[in-house]
């Protein structure tokens, strides 16, 4: 794998973290001090293009963390921290994104039974006329 300049690294690791760290503002928790994360909930649900948007960047600094030059500047590690803050923050989040997800996926399927009860009683009040 080829290496790459450590500024180029930390140029690039700089502005996934200013995404990341946006991302993870926007699904901030209520309530959520750093001792104590049980229930509090999301204020923003993950969307589609949310997580698409994280795991894209997650990629994209994978690609960069594999080429890691031995020497390290000041720069690049101050990066690599703040990267790493990221990750933690994100697992952090995950099991909210998660239980979020979930009932909305809950929501959506009491939707379609009550859609569907809609339609056959539609169906069956056509029938009867």
């Amino acid at each position: 794998m080829s290496r790459f300049a450590p500024d180029l690294i930390a140029e690039n690791l700089r502005q996934c973290n200013a995404r990341l760290g946006q991302a993870l503002n926007g699904l901030a928790l209520s309530g959520l001090d750093a001792e104590n994360a049980s229930g509090c909930e999301p204020v923003q649900v993950a969307t589609p293009h949310l997580m698409a948007g994280l795991l894209s960047d997650l990629m994209t600094a994978g690609e960069w963390l594999r080429s890691l030059p031995r020497e390290q500047g000041p720069d690049l590690q101050l990066e690599l921290s703040l990267y790493r803050k990221n990750v933690e923050r994100l697992r952090e989040v995950m099991p909210f994104i998660h239980s979020a997800l979930l009932q909305e996926r809950a929501h959506l399927e009491q939707e379609r039974g009550s859609v569907e009860a809609a339609a056959e009683w539609a169906r069956r009040s056509r029938m009867t006329l």
